[in-house]
């Protein structure tokens, strides 16, 4: 929650402002009607940052996100050592990173229990300095999300790792070497966390079953900016040509594809017509093809999209979530929210996370129909939700619940704006920008 402890972060993130409250009042019913500007990637952007790691050169990136995440890992690479410069643009930000004197054993235990993404600093410190120790990291309690897949990578590029008291201790007291690794199931931050942990090894690296994420690709890219040979982009298949000399970079971050969805859901929830600025629905893989299926209509514009519900209404439909391109499991839950009042029923699918149907109690009180078989939920359409009380256990239930709220009939609170704050930049005050009833509160 906002407290001292938020307001600490200022050291590194300045502009970071914790606003008063950790609850928001929507008055629902009224449709999103104007432009809303779609923020760097908050998937993207972390890993980014903590490439800057490996460079004693500075890393300048722009489409930064103003959320919570970036603030909280900000102050992780400040205590490593790390300098951090930042300038403030009319929508997002931009920040140079300075590694030229980094220090792995002062890292921030308590921040690093607050975010999963925390993790990516075990393979750029051991590439960088060749040694890391790391609390276990915390983040949003959506499944076990094990470290198995980055310790057996880690492992094969010959670093020592041990796992005891909570924390995390590897070293590479010779350097990683390149290594062939196998991931058994393609993991976004395995493949990150490898892929940041290759660039300095010896020889060459070769990932297979890697993440096909964007924001892998994003963060590949930025890699490359760097100095470093990575062939496959792209694909399942990375070739990283380690050890070559890095220089600094200037990358664009992505802009954020679920944060795209989450409001395509909005505008067609409250029959609404939006403009989102800066997206890209390239980047939607399959969901593309289930969002028109649903009937959420995304047109093309110079600038981005414009998001609107199909004449003939929400049309219940089927997914599976599944590694990109398949459905985004992060889209899952603002969409079940938008399925809750389309006509006819759909049958969700969870394939990646074991816990990811925690938000579905908090529907079922604004009357949505919702039976859990499994790890299916079967989602019957209503005519219309109902204003409640509800709470979100993490970053995409946030949205979920803020999306119900902004179609239900009457006043809906939603409690743990935390985690809204962690992966959003500003969406409350956005959405009021486009004619949302929306304040926060204390009670």
């Amino acid at each position: 929650m906002h407290n001292a402890a938020d307001r600490s972060l200022l050291a590194a993130s300045p502009w970071w402002c914790p606003e008063p409250g950790t609850s928001l009042l929507i008055q629902g019913g009224r449709p999103l009607v104007g432009t809303y500007p779609i923020s760097g990637a908050k998937n993207a952007v972390l890993p980014l940052m903590v490439s800057a790691l490996l460079t004693p050169h500075l890393v300048t990136l722009h489409n930064v996100p103003a959320s919570l995440d970036v603030a909280v890992l900000s102050n992780l690479l400040h205590g490593l050592g790390v300098g951090l410069n930042w300038s403030a643009g009319h929508t997002s930000l931009s920040l140079t990173l300075c590694a030229d004197h980094v220090h792995p054993a002062q890292v921030d235990g308590v921040l690093v229990e607050r975010m999963r993404a925390s993790v990516l600093l075990l393979g750029a410190l051991l590439g960088r300095c060749r040694k890391a120790s790391l609390p276990m990291p915390g983040g949003d309690a959506i499944g076990l999300r094990g470290i198995d897949f980055h310790v057996a990578g880690f492992r094969a590029m010959g670093a020592e790792v041990d796992l005891a008291g909570g924390v995390i201790h590897a070293s590479a007291p010779r350097g990683l070497r390149g290594a062939e690794i196998v991931l058994p199931q393609p993991s976004v931050g395995a493949t990150e966390n490898l892929l940041l942990a290759a660039v300095l090894a010896k020889g060459r690296t070769v990932i297979r079953n890697a993440a096909r994420e964007p924001e892998v690709t994003d963060l590949a890219y930025c890699l490359t900016a760097m100095g470093t040979s990575i062939e496959g982009v792209g694909s399942d298949v990375l070739t990283i040509n380690g050890d070559a000399p890095l220089t600094g970079a200037v990358h664009t971050v992505m802009p954020d594809r679920i944060e795209l969805g989450t409001m395509a859901c909005a505008a067609a929830m409250t029959d609404g017509e939006m403009r989102l600025e800066h997206a890209r629905a390239d980047l939607l893989g399959a969901a593309a093809a289930i969002f028109a299926a649903a009937g959420v209509m995304l047109e093309p514009t110079e600038t981005g999209l414009i998001a609107r519900r199909a004449a003939e209404g929400l049309t219940g439909t089927d997914m599976q979530t599944r590694p990109y391109p398949g459905f985004a499991t992060d889209l899952q839950s603002p969409v079940m929210a938008m399925l809750t009042t389309a006509r006819g029923a759909s049958a969700i699918t969870e394939t990646i996370f074991e816990q990811r149907f925690r938000h579905v109690d908090e529907l079922r009180k604004m009357g949505a129909n919702i039976a859990i078989r499994g790890r299916t939920a079967w989602v019957r359409g209503v005519e219309h939700l109902t204003g409640a009380r509800v709470t979100a256990t993490d970053v995409r239930a946030a949205a979920a619940l803020v999306l119900a709220g902004l179609s239900a009939s009457g006043e809906t609170v939603v409690d743990g704006l935390d985690h809204l704050d962690r992966g959003y930049d500003r969406m409350a005050g956005k959405l009021v920008a486009c004619g949302a009833a929306i304040a926060r509160s204390t009670m």
